[in-house]
């Protein structure tokens, strides 16, 4: 059995000036031709296409597809209130939700490795804000299950997210581009909280009654979502070399079945495996969106729009937390190689555990909003760490890799949503951080081809980081310099 860790060397960059920092990061990013172009920087100020328009594209579908998904989340104890609502049928509005996009992930992974990202991106965002501007037009419970389903699958946008990126960046820097263009847009979640339920929701209430505001106010972000989508479509591409179907046509890539995608991605173990944690990152997380402004409104009898506002909190921080797990899991690979992206998601799955229980028995609300925010960065970290390595697990068929995963975020959090129904949330915390103590013991089990497990070497070879980047034959004179594309649009 090998060290469990293995120190690789680390080659030294010249340190930079902050104005040598900022032209640097505002330029378009070198690429590697001898992977399909992808870009091995990953330059957070540039906006040039392919690559970093890919990038934001992805970031800012994803967010606006997480606004209007959890737009009604906010104003859930004004729509109990009006329809008449037990907390129960709000908690079956919330599974629906979920529910809606189960299904749609595992569908969208084959079509993303078959039509490419940005096409599914675009429809998402335009068809799915027509059942959000819908949402006030509701009157029986029955109504709100069907607009809430259909809204819900949105949620698939996760599936091309990660994709998207996974297929412009090498896979020594798709952990951060992956952590911060999907914590980007999960920071919808936190986003639609404050700006539904603390600004627009309170806004409309001054010249309207409580009923009509939350009635009204969700035909703004359906708006939004149709311009957003209507411009992915137009100035966006599929990957570096520009979009599918373009590609097919002039023999560039290879006419796939999404069929054959699906199977290979279902026949690996380690997706399985990774679908489950998911369930105890991504799935906490959607389980914690659709309940904490209610918990905060119950627990501590908060009014609607301080509920929503300490809500906020927990989703708000993706500004940064799942972002920096992808991160410090590029920077684990660097050094340890596979092992240690594994040790770290073992590890924000303990702290994601253990947070979730003393959050659901904190009894004082300083002490709850405290623990909301730890417990929210070992989550989203998770989220962040748990797509350092997903790309690694088959490339071949990524996006219904994604898929598959995505869906298990959905799935987790329809079981938990599904106990929160009936046991209530002290029991629901309880059972929540419990099973996610369970998932981080799972990371012993990951086995994936030409890398390091976590306690053992790489099977079947020698070498603890075969993906490096110093390793791969690309050198700066190798790099071709960004396209005259980077300028369009």
């Amino acid at each position: 059995m090998a060290f469990l860790f293995e120190l690789q060397p680390v080659v030294e960059e010249p340190k930079l000036t902050l104005r040598e920092k900022v032209s640097k990061w505002s330029s378009p990013p070198r690429k590697d031709p001898d992977q399909f172009d992808k870009a091995i920087e990953w330059h957070l100020l540039n906006f040039s296409r392919p690559h970093m328009r890919g990038f934001w594209c992805a970031a800012t579908s994803f967010f606006f597809a997480f606004f209007i998904w959890f737009a009604a989340a906010p104003l859930l104890p004004e729509i109990k209130t009006t329809l008449k609502l037990t907390k129960q049928q709000v908690w079956t509005t919330n599974i629906v939700s979920v529910a809606g996009t189960i299904a749609m992930r595992f569908i969208m992974g084959p079509i993303i490795d078959k039509y490419g990202p940005r096409i599914p991106a675009g429809l998402l965002l335009i068809l799915c804000a027509i059942p959000t501007a819908c949402l006030g037009a509701v009157h029986t419970e029955v109504g709100l299950c069907v607009v809430r389903f259909f809204i819900g699958l949105a949620g698939a946008m996760f599936v091309v997210c990660s994709s998207w990126t996974t297929g412009m960046f090498v896979p020594q820097i798709v952990g951060t581009a992956n952590g911060f263009a999907a914590g980007w847009g999960n920071m919808g979640g936190g986003v639609t909280i404050l700006v539904m339920g603390f600004a627009l929701f309170p806004l409309f209430k001054l010249g309207m009654s409580a009923e009509m505001a939350w009635r009204t106010v969700s035909i703004v972000p359906a708006v939004v979502s149709i311009m957003i989508g209507a411009f992915v479509l137009k100035f966006s591409d599929d990957c570096p070399k520009g979009n599918y179907g373009d590609l097919k046509k002039t023999g560039q890539l290879p006419k796939k079945k999404a069929g054959d995608s699906f199977a290979i991605a279902a026949c690996n173990h380690n997706t399985w495996l990774m679908a489950f944690q998911y369930a105890c990152t991504f799935g906490v997380e959607l389980t914690v969106d659709n309940a904490v402004t209610l918990f905060f409104h119950e627990k501590f009898g908060l009014e609607t729009e301080q509920a929503a506002l300490y809500g906020s909190t927990f989703g708000l921080l993706n500004l940064f937390s799942r972002g920096c797990g992808g991160l410090i899991s590029d920077k684990l690979n660097e050094k340890f190689g596979m092992r240690g992206r594994l040790a770290l998601q073992a590890f924000v799955l303990l702290g994601n555990g253990a947070t979730c229980i003393g959050f659901g028995r904190s009894n004082s609300l300083g002490l709850a909003v405290f623990i909301l925010v730890v417990f929210s960065l070992f989550c989203q970290a998770g989220c962040g760490t748990s797509f350092g390595i997903a790309p690694y697990i088959d490339p071949k068929a990524t996006g219904s890799v994604t898929g598959i995963i995505g869906a298990g975020g959905n799935i987790g959090a329809v079981c938990f949503g599904l106990v929160f129904k009936y046991l209530g949330d002290d029991y629901g915390f309880d059972i929540m951080g419990g099973v996610t103590l369970f998932a981080a013991f799972l990371t012993l089990f990951f086995s994936i081809p030409g890398q390091s497990s976590f306690l053992c070497g790489v099977k079947g070879g020698t070498t603890a980081v075969p993906d490096k980047l110093e390793q791969s034959a690309v050198t700066a004179k190798e790099v071709e310099e960004p396209s005259e594309r980077s300028d369009e649009a």
